[in-house]
């Protein structure tokens, strides 16, 4: 087993009324590799000037971590099988829903992969969504999640 760290860093400003709602979401997401990330609520939940468009907010990084973990088996999958790929990009999308009264969820995740494959070798479209399929059954993300995740390839 392994364990994964990050850590979230907020601190309020000087000149915000906390009590009052009036102040800054801004945080930061510390990795042990050294990678600090800008974190925000979307302006969806959030209306600015109290949250940041420019950062990466919550359900934007669940996306990024679905659509990360299955490319990434999805690469891994295909080297075992013997296919040679050479790009591949995700413009993975999350929709978020209402599951009860007062609630939502990221409720449906899309992975929109497009794929350049190289090589003499080929895999057709059957191969291409074996690949998938097989990605997403090992993926560790999806595995820890109950959002329905679909592949819609792009051409």
């Amino acid at each position: 087993m392994s364990e994964h760290c990050a850590t979230v860093h907020w601190q309020r400003r000087d000149g915000d009324d906390f009590a009052a709602g009036r102040y800054s979401r801004w945080h930061e997401w510390r990795f042990d590799g050294g990678a600090i990330v800008a974190g925000s609520p979307s302006p969806h939940v959030v209306p600015a000037p109290w949250s940041d468009a420019h950062a990466v907010d919550p359900e934007e990084a669940f996306v990024a971590a679905i659509a990360s973990c299955h490319m990434l088996w999805f690469l891994s999958i295909a080297a075992e099988r013997g296919w040679v790929v050479d790009a591949y990009e995700d413009e993975a999308v999350g929709t978020m829903g209402r599951i009860a009264p007062g609630r939502q969820a990221v409720t449906d995740v899309v992975l929109r992969p497009r794929i350049g494959f190289g090589g003499a070798a080929q895999p057709d479209a059957a191969q291409v969504d074996a690949l998938h399929q097989a990605a997403h059954e090992r993926c560790f993300i999806a595995n820890s999640v109950k959002t329905r995740i679909r592949v819609e390839m792009r051409a």
